[in-house]
């Protein structure tokens, strides 16, 4: 007996928009960068870090000066959660808080070398792997997941909160 999920729901282009073929592409890009974020930080011979505090210090980097609260709707994360990372980083040397000079009752969060020099590696660590893999496939497997950057480019805007 099939499913709604199993029945192609074509959109404008004819494309499904769901059903089995788009089932198991989100099923293995999750678990490509599971296997990657996995082991990312050991092979970047900075030890196990929090997914949280690699996505905060990629967060600071990408916007620094924000708030915790800036940070926590920027990740979707609860503000606790945040300020429990926000204090690991710190106490690793990566990242700081600064008082606002127009406004002392607000913190902000600010990346220090060794935090971008952190990311540099673990972002290293990330894209080595996938480098080396793509390399290992066919050509006319490496030129298809090429096509599909622009794609996998605006699937990542659409997956971003607060796109």
């Amino acid at each position: 007996m099939s499913t709604p999920l199993d029945a192609p729901h074509p959109t404008d282009s004819g494309a499904p928009t769901r059903g089995p073929d788009l089932e198991a592409l989100s099923t293995i890009l999750r678990e490509v960068a599971w296997v990657i974020h996995r082991s990312a930080p050991e092979r970047a011979g900075v030890g196990p870090i929090p997914t949280t505090e690699i996505a905060l210090l990629k967060q600071v980097l990408d916007a620094p000066g924000s708030t915790v609260g800036e940070l926590s709707q920027a990740l979707g994360l609860r503000q606790p959660n945040t300020s429990a990372a926000i204090t690991g980083l710190v106490r690793r040397g990566l990242v700081s808080r600064a008082k606002d000079p127009d406004d002392r009752r607000i913190t902000r969060i600010m990346p220090t070398p060794a935090g971008a020099e952190e990311h540099r590696a673990i972002s290293d660590a990330w894209r080595s792997p996938l480098v080396e893999a793509l390399g290992e496939l066919d050509p006319d497997q490496r030129r298809r997941l090429t096509d599909a950057t622009a794609a996998l480019a605006e699937l990542y805007r659409l997956l971003r909160p607060g796109h």
